[in-house]
């Protein structure tokens, strides 16, 4: 087996007898990274990359993690899953067999991070998804966490404020079916709405496959319906497609989405056709202040762009496992151990505060966090509205 922490020494004996041998010893954390690098939505895995990279910097550049008094430089290995959930079972294998890597982060989305947590789990390997919303990601899995807020919190935000701002009374949703986050959103908003609203308040409640770029057959059937608002709780790419493809056909209503709308990516997709409406995420960048801002800065200077929340969620997920090693108090160099160690480290974490939120854990391993609404301003800013809390 791969030793995850070692000494390397590095010595080359050529011809001569007595040829020189360079000595270097350091002691090593290594850290996996289940990631969309490629696929349908590869700017969640480069903005996920992108904040690692920069904590590692940190990190590495003051010397290392301070583990027991001990420092120990950070190793991040990055598995692309394709934004496929088979690929993720695949990518998050390859990281705790072949690369012994410590904890993983990520899977991002839900429907990669369902079943890589299920491997994790299976394999007493620590795993936290930064993005990940749907319950089945933690749920009775006591080696996976996360760091964001869950889908039955997230559904009740997006109809109380649809409810408000809208005076809404009929909704309409269009989701896709083959993807957990999506499918369970769109059915916890269904059932809440219509317990606040009346059965058949929700007018349309329409889905799409996989590889579907087409929704004019859905979309002509809300719009037929005559709903206050269409609820889209779905990636920033299908987002972009659908929220043109519904003023095409003559939609001039309100959206609401989720916080898989939140990326640097949706408005150069979507442009104008998005602007002036609303979604629910987990930070806000435009006012940020403290921390926050402080990364969002950082990262727009590296990077060229404003960080959406899954950067901003990777750091916090990431921060939450150094935290843990820390909370370790030592590293014995025994994988097995050092891993179930680091779970209960990771579990032992009551409070934590975040560039997302402070937050608390729960016996799931999920946080209780806040969520805000955000508004896509005139120029393509999403701007707070408002907070809601648990």
């Amino acid at each position: 087996m791969r030793k995850y922490l070692m000494g390397l020494a590095l010595c080359t004996a050529a011809v001569m007898v007595f040829s020189p041998c360079a000595w270097s010893a350091e002691k090593v954390v290594k850290i996996g990274f289940n990631i969309p690098l490629t696929g349908d939505i590869p700017k969640v895995g480069e903005e996920s990359k992108f904040a690692a990279e920069m904590l590692k910097e940190d990190i590495n550049g003051a010397g290392g993690l301070d583990i027991g008094g001990e420092k120990y430089m950070l190793e991040f290995t990055y598995e692309d899953n394709e934004s496929k959930a088979e690929s993720a079972v695949t990518a998050a294998l390859k990281l705790i067999e072949q690369d012994d890597v410590l904890a993983i982060i990520g899977p991002n989305s839900s429907k990669q991070a369902v079943p890589a947590g299920g491997t994790c789990n299976d394999n007493r390997t620590p795993m936290i998804s930064p993005w990940s919303t749907n319950p089945d990601t933690t749920k009775d899995r006591e080696w996976v966490f996360r760091a964001a807020f869950l889908d039955p919190f997230q559904g009740p935000v997006a109809v109380d404020f649809a409810m408000k701002q809208f005076q809404a009374k009929k909704a309409a949703v269009l989701y896709a079916l083959a993807n957990d986050y999506s499918k369970g959103l769109a059915e916890i908003f269904k059932a809440d709405f219509e317990k606040k609203n009346g059965a058949g308040s929700v007018v349309a409640f329409e889905s799409y496959g996989d590889k579907d770029q087409d929704f004019s057959a859905q979309l002509t059937k809300i719009i037929a319906a005559k709903p206050d608002f269409i609820f889209l709780p779905n990636n920033y790419n299908e987002v972009a497609l659908t929220v043109k493809q519904a003023h095409d056909l003559g939609w001039k209503g309100p959206f609401m989405g989720a916080d898989a709308w939140g990326n640097s990516e949706l408005m150069p997709l979507c442009g104008d056709d998005c602007k002036g409406h609303y979604f629910s995420t987990h930070y806000a960048a435009a006012g940020a202040t403290g921390a926050t801002k402080e990364f969002i800065d950082r990262y727009h200077k590296k990077y060229g762009y404003e960080p959406a929340d899954v950067a901003a969620l990777t750091w916090d997920a990431t921060r939450i496992v150094l935290k843990g090693l820390q909370d370790m108090g030592k590293i014995s160099g025994k994988l097995k151990d050092d891993r179930k160690n680091l779970r209960d480290a990771i579990a032992g974490i009551a409070e934590f505060d975040g560039i997302t939120g402070k937050m608390k854990f729960d016996e799931q391993g999920d946080p209780i966090k806040c969520a805000v609404v955000v508004k896509i301003s005139d120029k393509g800013e999403f701007v707070f509205t408002e907070s809601v809390c648990p």
